[in-house]
Order: C-alpha cells, then sequence, then structure tokens
C-alpha cells in the first residue's frame, strides 16, 4: 500500500533579538538542513547566516501598507510551501511568538485553517528577554504591558504603566507616541536600542525628549515606567464611578433606563445650547450677541461640562445594561467603532467616493443592507422635533436620488398662499382647527427648511439661535 503523502508544511523559526549567536541551536538545525528558506526581511543583523535564502524586503517597496506587505508575504510562504513536498522554513526578526504580524496572518489563512498546509511555530528570544535583563525588571512582578509603538494611543489607554513599547522603528512613531498623551509623566523613560549588539544602548530621557534623543530605527524599543492614564483610563474612572454610585447612592440606585430618559433629552438640549453659545462667542457676524474673551472661554467651558453631564448620561444607561447581563460599556464603544468604519468604505475599503452626495448615497445604501429595512425612511424617530424632521427626511430623499423641486419658488408660493389666509379673529377665545392654514404654515415651513439644507444650515439650530437673540430683546424690556 502506498504511503499518504505528508502534507506540505511551514516552519516557522526566529533569529533573536541580536546577532547570529542568539539564534537557538534548534532553529540553527532547521537553517541547515531546510531546502527553502524564506526570509521576511534581511535588514536584520542575524540575517547574514541565512545564505541563499530569499528576503521579501521588495514586497515593503511595492505594498501600499504594512498590511499589504504582510498579506503578501503571507501569500507567497503558503504558495511555496504547496509549490513542493520538502517543508519551507520561514524566517523573521525576533521571536515569531511576539509582535509579529505575518505569523497571525499565517494562523489564520485559509491553507493553515483548512489542514491543507501545516504550521509549526518554533520558540525563539524576544527583544523582550533581553529588554527586562538589561531593565532589571521581572515583568510578572511588575505587571509589563507589551504595547506595538503604532498601536500606542490604543492599546496603552487606560493603562498606568509599566509598559514596554515595541516596533518603535521611527521619530514619527516616537512623536506619535509622546503627542497621545495628555499629561505627561513626570519620570523620565528609557530608549532601548541595539539590545544585544556592539553599540547597544539605554538612553533614560525625560518624556519631551524621547522624539529627539537618537535616531531610532527597526531594534528600537521603549520603556515606560509610569503613565499618566490618557483619555481610555479616565472612561475606566468614570464607569467605576458610576458602578458605586449605583451601590451606594439611594437615587441612583432606583433608577432605570425609563426614569432616566427625561434627563437624557434635557442634557441633550443643554448640549445644544451651549454649542450655540459657543458659536455665538466665535462668530463675528452682525446682530449675532458679541461676547468679550471672558465670556469665549466660559462659553467653551460650559460645553466642555455639558459634554460631561450627556457623557454620564451613556454611561449610566451603559452601567444599567450591564447589570441586567445585556451590554457593557465597552460593547458600546466596540459597536459605534465597528459600524462607523462598516459605514466608511471608502476611508477603510476599497470603496471609490469623492463627493459628500456619493457619500450619503452610499451611508444609505450601507446602513439599509446593514439593518435590513425596506425604506431609507425606517428608524426616523417621530418625536424628532419638527424642523428637524424635516431636515432628515428631506437629506433622506436625496440620498435616493428624490428630485426636490427648487425650495426658492416652494417659499414663495407658500408665503403667497399664507398671505391670503383670512386673519384670525381675536375675541374668539377658542377658535376652530384651521386645518388648511395649519397645512399652508406647514409647506412654508418645510419649503424653509429646503432652504436651509441647500445652504448648509441646519434650521433648528438657526432657529434656535434667532430665538435666543429675540429672548435678549424681550428681556432688555422688562
Amino acid at each position: 500500500m502506498e504511503e499518504t503523502p505528508a502534507a506540505p508544511c511551514v516552519h516557522v523559526v526566529g533569529l533573536g533579538p541580536a546577532g547570529p549567536e542568539l539564534i537557538t541551536a534548534d532553529t540553527r538545525h532547521l537553517l541547515e538542513a531546510a531546502g527553502t528558506v524564506l526570509l521576511r526581511t534581511a535588514r536584520h543583523p542575524a540575517a547574514s547566516v541565512l545564505d541563499g535564502a530569499r528576503p521579501f524586503d521588495s514586497s515593503y517597496e511595492e505594498g501600499g501598507s504594512f498590511e499589504e506587505v504582510y498579506a503578501a508575504i503571507v501569500a507567497e510562504v503558503v504558495a511555496a510551501a504547496t509549490a513542493g513536498p520538502a517543508p519551507v522554513v520561514y524566517a523573521v526578526p525576533g521571536s515569531p511568538a511576539v509582535a509579529e504580524r505575518t505569523v497571525a496572518l499565517l494562523r489564520a489563512h485559509p491553507a493553515v485553517t483548512g489542514g491543507r498546509v501545516g504550521l509549526v511555530v518554533h520558540p525563539a528570544l524576544s527583544f523582550i528577554d533581553l529588554a527586562f535583563v538589561r531593565l532589571g525588571v521581572d515583568p510578572l512582578a511588575s505587571g509589563v504591558v507589551l504595547v506595538d509603538g503604532a498601536s500606542f494611543a490604543v492599546q496603552a489607554a487606560g493603562q498606568a504603566g509599566p509598559l514596554l513599547v515595541a516596533q518603535c522603528w521611527s521619530r514619527s512613531v516616537l512623536s506619535d507616541i509622546k503627542l497621545s498623551v495628555d499629561t505627561p509623566p513626570a519620570a523620565p523613560v528609557v530608549l532601548l536600542h541595539h539590545l544585544g549588539l556592539p553599540d547597544e544602548e539605554l538612553r533614560t530621557v525625560p518624556w519631551d525628549e524621547m522624539d529627539r534623543s537618537l535616531a531610532p530605527d527597526h531594534l528600537t524599543a521603549l520603556w515606560i515606567p509610569v503613565l499618566a492614564a490618557p483619555v481610555a483610563g479616565e472612561l475606566v474612572r468614570l464607569a467605576e464611578l458610576v458602578r458605586v454610585l449605583r451601590q451606594q447612592c439611594p437615587w441612583d440606585r432606583e433608577q432605570t433606563h425609563g426614569s432616566l430618559s427625561g434627563h437624557l433629552l434635557e442634557e441633550t438640549y443643554e448640549v445644544l445650547e451651549a454649542i450655540d453659545a459657543v458659536a455665538a462667542a466665535d462668530s463675528a457676524r452682525p446682530g449675532v450677541l458679541a461676547m468679550d474673551d471672558g465670556a469665549a472661554r466660559q462659553a467653551v467651558a460650559d460645553l466642555e461640562e455639558e459634554l460631561g453631564d450627556l457623557l454620564f448620561q451613556v454611561v449610566f444607561h451603559a452601567a444599567l445594561a450591564a447589570e441586567e447581563g445585556r451590554f457593557t460599556l465597552a460593547d458600546v464603544a466596540r459597536g459605534i467603532h465597528d459600524k462607523l468604519v462598516s459605514r466608511h468604505p471608502h476611508v477603510f475599503g476599497d470603496a471609490d467616493v469623492s463627493t459628500p452626495e456619493e457619500m450619503a448615497t452610499t451611508w444609505e445604501a450601507t446602513k439599509k443592507a446593514e439593518k435590513n429595512r425596506t425604506s431609507v425612511t425606517e428608524g426616523i424617530p417621530a418625536a424628532l422635533p419638527a424642523l428637524a424632521l424635516a431636515a432628515k427626511l428631506q437629506r433622506k430623499a436625496l440620498a435616493v436620488g428624490m428630485d426636490l423641486s427648487p425650495e426658492a419658488d416652494d417659499v414663495d408660493q407658500a408665503v403667497r398662499a399664507l398671505r391670503a389666509l383670512p386673519a384670525a379673529d381675536p375675541g374668539v377665545v377658542n377658535p376652530p382647527e384651521d386645518v388648511d392654514g395649519a397645512a399652508r404654515v406647514g409647506e412654508a415651513l418645510f419649503a424653509v427648511v429646503g432652504v436651509a439644507r441647500r445652504r448648509g444650515i441646519d434650521p433648528e439650530a438657526a432657529l434656535r439661535v434667532c430665538s435666543t437673540r429675540f429672548r435678549a430683546s424681550v428681556e432688555e424690556r422688562g
């Protein structure tokens, strides 16, 4: 009986963090015995021992992004494995188990998950091993968190430190790290450069100097012993505060989604009022309330405060849902993040959108398919303020290709119709319902909303600003 040939296989090995002396014996044996050796990049101090290996450095020049480059490399590795019976050895810098995106893509490749190509990942030394030896830190005892330099703002969110930041390969990466923290830590940080090489350097610098102290490259990392918590850390504190209030405050403990709905609406209107105040403070148009610098600063401070009140409502509702086992604040954040990504295929995908009108059409089509709706008007709250409802319906109509007639002509016609209506008798206490008059007023307002839309003006906000000015005039009279 003939033996079934073994499935093609890829052996992934790591070249260690520095020179050839840190390559493991197992890796050396595999490299010596392999018929085909593929190398993610020859830009590594230990790559000199791989005579005859095929590097993928040209892929970095051809690809538009790192993700595209890594996907192309993985495709070539899988193709090489399936081309012949001999196992393929794929060598990567450092350890294949630490911050190696191509290995993650290999694990998820259909040929691997489907069993058509075997995958064996061999252990190797990582820069982490050298870093903790040089720093004299026990990562387990210290609770060290490992993050990627390019994703620092997201991965380090809410972390207080210590952090070991990998792949700080350029000044721009270090600069982004520096600028992502609102309140820089007072304690200095340590740049770890070329660990294990003759020019190894550990340079302790102030936070503001991290991107100006040396010329970083792919063998540069960053040690942050203490980090002031960025925005996500403040959200964690707020979520914890709400949890405590639910446990210990009699009023907060009794609240439900329904009992909080009025507060949510009130806070929303207060945010809108604060936005109007900021707009008035920033505006130099005639007729808008003049504000001095002090008033402008106060308007901005008020907006910040009102946004905080609104955020508290969001966190409170999420806390209630978490107690009920329905969803958490993290689910809310993740959901809106993923929804916005899916609604912007022209940013995160390959859709070709160049105008706001095309964007609106794509948005509505994506939303309609996503929600399994039969009409773009589904999901529009009927309780919206009337002007806002009219504006939203007009935008939906345009998004599905409806041809709205010229609004300016509609306004003139509607106003003439209003003027033709007989005036109400002021002596009648309870006049009968004027259905025809109400319809004509509605048509006139709807036409005015169309004019506002064509000029990029929010009619609800515009009427509110006008009413605010009128209120001030009334108050001056008494």
